[in-house]
């Protein structure tokens, strides 16, 4: 058994998924309970190396995750501290393994309660688990709110669903969650991440073997996704070989057009070119990096030469980028839409390899939803192409089911032109032959490992100086 505060494995699996695993450990004949032991164990080790003893008190629910706490609390009186129990509902209603592990506490269980937490100095949170389906609320929400010492949550804090991140009535802040085998969407998602403080996944002995059977389509954002996708230059190599990205610009916002250019070239692209509307944005382009190429010339004539495969259309793009998108999906060129490609209506972007909509662009193209993780996914079938819906817990999903959720973006990213820098990423990278998927992972993930170089107070133009040191250590 193993604890790991930064998991090397990308897969997350869903609470349904969780619950198959544990049903294939204990069918490959590792007992439950033998699962529930390892699991307060791993609990218990991770609180042990974080605090001195101390006052804690073990809130237990009436389910598995109860019986969690039960092993926690067993263990932490073992090694000298003073815990004490407060148990949902009447010890008797509990069974299973849960009942199994209760009976080895020989403490005394008290009612869960306010006045349980009264002077307790650590909380450990193990009343609901991630497959939580209804409010907390009554006695459970009273205690949380009284609550004033550090939280541990045991698999998540209660209240925080576990496929989508959302709170469920209310939910505790925790400085530590521990949980188990693998990460599950809500370990990643907002507002649940913001509530999971520290998160350490711990194997508790499921074997690995039982992947092969869930298959799971969904991963936290890693380069072990992408890796093996990400172009290395040869010695045979051109610049055309090496990706050629032509950006359509605006007349007014051209900065958005030579911020993409710049970080697309930092991503490797081997030609970048600007194509400008008239003869005022061709100069404003001209006065930035020397080595990109800044053509006046209509698209149209631009889309005769055959080198020009990948576009990417969107960035101070103006009124006419939809347009302009729709003429180069028409020519069977590869589409990247950001910013301003995306007013157009939906159904002129079917076929793009990649749109990256905010929250507010994506509720113009696909209605509102309250649940980020299913509607991206839901996008991508309908636009046959990938969609990376930015934030801070940007999603990227393909159309044939696959998400990645990047959940380790630095705040500090939110600063105007960083979206346009980010498009320029992926859309170097899809020059460069990687899948739009694969790309758009790799993308967010570059950008949020260059925003931490770059350190708080960046703005978009640091950015790019730091991605050839970021992909170089993939």
């Amino acid at each position: 058994m193993s604890e790991s505060s930064s998991p090397s494995v990308a897969e997350l699996l869903t609470v349904a998924e969780m619950a198959r695993a544990d049903a294939a450990a204990i069918a490959a004949g590792v007992p439950g309970i033998v699962l529930m032991e390892n699991a307060g164990r791993a609990v218990e080790r991770a609180i042990r190396r974080r605090f001195r003893a101390c006052r804690t008190v073990v809130l237990c629910g009436p389910g598995n995750n109860g019986g969690d706490g039960f092993v926690v609390a067993r263990r932490l009186h073992q090694a000298g501290w003073p815990v004490r129990v407060a148990l949902l509902g009447p010890r008797g209603r509990l069974a299973g393994d849960a009942a199994h592990a209760a009976a080895r506490w020989r403490g005394p269980v008290e009612a869960l309660a306010p006045a349980a937490v009264a002077r307790a100095e650590l909380v450990v949170d193990a009343v609901f688990g991630a497959g939580l389906a209804r409010p907390v609320e009554g006695l459970v929400a009273e205690t949380f709110a009284a609550c004033r010492a550090p939280v541990v949550a045991v698999d998540l804090p209660s209240g925080v669903a576990g496929d989508t991140g959302a709170v469920l009535g209310v939910a505790p802040q925790a400085v530590l969650t521990v949980t188990f085998f693998r990460l599950k969407p809500g370990h990643l998602l907002r507002p649940g991440r913001d509530l999971c403080g520290e998160v350490v996944c711990a194997e508790i002995g499921i074997p690995q073997t039982v992947l092969a059977a869930i298959a799971p389509r969904l991963f936290r954002n890693d380069p072990a996704l992408w890796r093996a996708a990400l172009r290395r230059p040869g010695p045979g190599d051109h610049k055309y070989s090496r990706g050629a990205l032509t950006i359509v610009a605006g007349e007014v916002m051209t900065g958005a057009a030579r911020l993409a250019a710049r970080a697309a070239r930092r991503a490797g692209a081997g030609l970048v070119t600007i194509a400008c509307p008239d003869a005022a944005s061709a100069a404003a382009c001209r006065s930035g990096d020397p080595g990109v190429i800044v053509v006046e010339a209509p698209v149209t004539e631009l889309l005769g030469d055959l080198r020009r495969q990948v576009w990417l259309v969107g960035p101070g793009g103006g009124l006419r980028a939809p347009a302009t998108a729709a003429a180069i999906l028409a020519a069977g060129r590869t589409l990247v839409a950001d910013a301003d490609a995306l007013r157009g209506p939906l159904e002129a972007l079917a076929g793009a390899a990649l749109v990256t909509p905010h929250e507010g662009e994506f509720t113009r193209l696909f209605g509102r939803s309250v649940e980020r993780l299913g509607a991206a996914r839901d996008a991508a079938a309908r636009l046959f192409g990938a969609v990376l819906l930015k934030g801070s817990d940007t999603i990227v999903a393909a159309p044939d089911g696959r998400a990645a959720i990047n959940g380790d973006a630095p705040p500090w990213l939110a600063s105007g032109g960083t979206g346009d820098v980010l498009a320029g990423i992926a859309a170097a990278l899809i020059a460069q032959g990687m899948p739009p998927w694969e790309a758009g992972c790799a993308a967010a993930w570059a950008q949020a490992a260059a925003a931490r170089r770059a350190g708080a107070y960046l703005i978009a133009e640091d950015l790019a100086d730091h991605l050839p040191a970021v992909l170089a250590s993939v």
